[in-house]
């Protein structure tokens, strides 16, 4: 009887093992509101909102404002892409406010110059600025409070806010950069030609300059209120305030006069776009991702393709689930780094037959249960759709490409690391710097950003990934502006991505991915992460911990996942040979068990470990059951949240 009892127990603890686990972070709960954002001072900013009776939109603006005038890896110059659900309609809107390479920027341009890829820093790295033109366009059509009032927290800040040490550590680490810019050096070294020129953390952090432009802003609002403008068309006056008026003026000047190319031209016909979303079917889960312009699709793809297994009867982390998952991003990171791009640039879009389910099931079948594939190219989804692939040359050009440049082997790279011993430990200071040989490619494969996400008790949930502007960052002249880097995520070879190719006025493929998932048409998860190509790896592993393992979402947000180096990196690095994809490099979490090491290695891998593996992700849980709200923050980096 006693031996029964035990193996009943045992049987118990096991079925129970993945609820019962244990955070280091408390659940969030509300019954009313949740905001959370990268940054505590920021999440405050959207509580600040919420008490005020706006909604999840007006509170999201305000936690971006927010984050963008901390400098939250991200400025006012960068880009917003955001999901929302509209509980009057019952749909999910998608928000592109990604700027747009500028008049000059080509591929003939940028290789003149020596370039592989457009640069990582200054003026020749930015795309026109898409937040402030994103921010104004979701708070006019879903908001409900004035643009005053949704910015009264930034500006706040502005004036001067106790700076933190993640940042403050980040502007001296970058100084070498930032004297380079005159309007940057004004702003970030507060202590020039001391031993430390970058504030301390806790000195208030003044920026003037941006200060004078967020109140412009609001006077553009205001004054349209006082001719009897409706509220829309007074956001809007402001908008055209920054993209066609005095503060564009200056942003140009300031941007041309450092060697930019971002014209009054470029400014003036840039919009934000609203568009369809994405989205896939899960196991009976509506799964939401922006379009292939994008990373987000490759998360809807992986989905597809992981249908076809039992993951459940695998076992959270264990060997064969590792490999399952490492195999699937193998194919659909190949698919992403060949097939996104701008769609608005391209009508022969691979898209629809890339989301098909019989293309997931014919890319499964692909998969080698017993080793690492690490010659996984991209797929042909065209057939699916009934069309030919136009493509098919330049398929045949980069298997040639691969294999030859930089005097690589057939059969992908070799580290140079002896990869079995790689650590990644974190830094206090910048969780995305490892203290590695292979530093300076962790920091571009985990270059970060922020994320923000809200619900409200009327059913408005937003989810939001900006970015761009981060330091060390060059400021468009007297603006206080910093400018966004994300060109560099542009190619200037068709055999790298014909979808993706530098040209004026066209969208880089983005990392940024904000995601939400519905459940029997209502919404069920809102989430997202910062961290480069890691996105949407840490994304689908978050996903998979709710929906098949039954976590909550703050102990999904905590969960050891994997990352893999089996792409082409979207952010960093001048030449080729720093972007190629690394065949078999892995990083799992630090306890890892013995046995998974081995059996991994002996299947083609190349191991490294971390401590905190997840990334900062961000979640929200609409509970239907009880109607309340649960939120998760990741004890990964400074993610925080406030419920009520």
């Amino acid at each position: 009887m006693r031996q029964l009892f035990l193996f009943l127990l045992l049987a118990c603890t096991l079925h129970q093992g993945l609820q019962a686990q244990q955070t280091q972070k408390p659940p969030l709960h509300g019954k009313k509101w949740m905001a959370v954002t990268g940054k505590p001072l920021a999440a405050t900013a959207g509580a600040m909102i919420f008490q005020k009776g706006g909604n999840a939109v007006d509170a999201a603006c305000a936690m971006l404002a927010a984050t963008c005038t901390m400098w939250d890896v991200l400025s006012w110059g960068g880009e917003t892409q955001a999901l929302i659900y509209n509980p009057k309609t019952g749909k999910v809107i998608a928000i592109n406010a990604l700027g747009v390479a500028p008049t000059g920027a080509t591929p003939q341009f940028f290789k003149s110059k020596g370039y592989d890829f457009p640069p990582e820093f200054g003026p020749l790295a930015a795309v026109t600025p898409g937040t402030p033109g994103g921010l104004c366009h979701m708070l006019a059509e879903y908001g409900t409070l004035s643009l005053k009032e949704v910015l009264a927290p930034a500006i706040d800040m502005a004036s001067g806010y106790p700076i933190e040490a993640q940042t403050a550590n980040m502007i001296e680490r970058g100084k070498s950069y930032i004297k380079e810019w005159p309007y940057s050096k004004a702003v970030f070294l507060t202590h020039p030609g001391e031993k430390r020129e970058a504030p301390e953390a806790g000195e208030l952090f003044v920026q003037k300059d941006l200060l004078a432009t967020l109140t412009k802003m609001v006077e553009a609002e205001q004054e349209a209120l006082k001719k009897h403008k409706s509220r829309k068309e007074a956001i809007m006056a402001a908008y055209d305030r920054f993209y066609k008026g005095d503060i564009a003026r200056e942003f140009v000047r300031g941007c041309q006069e450092q060697g930019g190319l971002i014209t009054m031209e470029d400014l003036a016909r840039w919009k934000p776009i609203e568009e369809e979303p994405l989205h896939v079917n899960y196991r009976g889960i509506e799964v939401y991702k922006l379009q292939e312009w994008t990373q987000g699709p490759m998360l809807l793809q992986s989905l597809n393709i992981l249908e076809n297994f039992d993951l459940k009867a695998m076992g959270y982390n264990s060997t064969q689930y590792i490999h399952t998952l490492y195999q699937t991003m193998n194919l659909t990171f190949a698919d992403r780094d060949f097939y996104y791009g701008d769609p608005y640039f391209n009508k022969n879009r691979a898209i629809n037959g890339l989301l098909n389910k019989d293309y997931a099931k014919a890319r499964a079948k692909q998969i080698d249960m017993t080793r690492n594939d690490a010659t996984a190219g991209p797929g042909d989804p065209y057939p699916y759709i009934g069309k030919t692939n136009p493509y098919l040359h330049f398929l045949e050009e980069r298997k040639v490409y691969m294999d030859t440049t930089n005097g690589r082997k057939p059969g992908g790279f070799v580290p140079k690391h002896d990869a079995t011993t790689l650590s990644v430990p974190a830094n206090p200071d910048n969780l995305y710097a490892a203290h590695t040989a292979d530093s300076a490619y962790q920091d571009r494969l985990w270059r970060g950003t922020t994320s923000v996400e809200a619900a409200d008790k009327d059913g408005w949930v937003v989810s939001i990934t900006p970015s761009g502007g981060w330091l060390p960052a060059c400021i468009a002249g007297k603006t206080g502006v910093g400018m966004s880097q994300r060109l560099q995520s542009f190619v200037l070879d068709s055999a790298i991505c014909p979808f993706n190719v530098i040209a004026p006025g066209k969208r880089p493929r983005v990392t940024l991915t904000p995601s939400m998932a519905l459940k029997d048409g209502k919404p069920f998860l809102s989430f997202a992460v910062q961290g480069g190509d890691t996105q949407d790896q840490n994304l689908l592993q978050f996903f998979l911990n709710v929906a098949d393992f039954g976590m909550t979402v703050q102990q999904a947000t905590e969960a050891a996942n994997i990352n893999t180096n089996q792409l082409w990196l979207s952010l960093g690095g001048s030449k080729i040979s720093e972007r190629m994809p690394r065949p078999g490099s892995i990083l799992l979490n630090n306890n890892t068990p013995e046995k998974t090491r081995k059996q991994l290695e002996s299947m083609g891998y190349h191991l490294s470990f971390g401590e905190r593996t997840s990334g900062p992700i961000n979640a929200i849980y609409l509970d239907r059951a009880h109607g309340t709200l649960w939120g998760g923050s990741s004890n990964h980096g400074e993610d925080y949240g406030i419920g009520w």
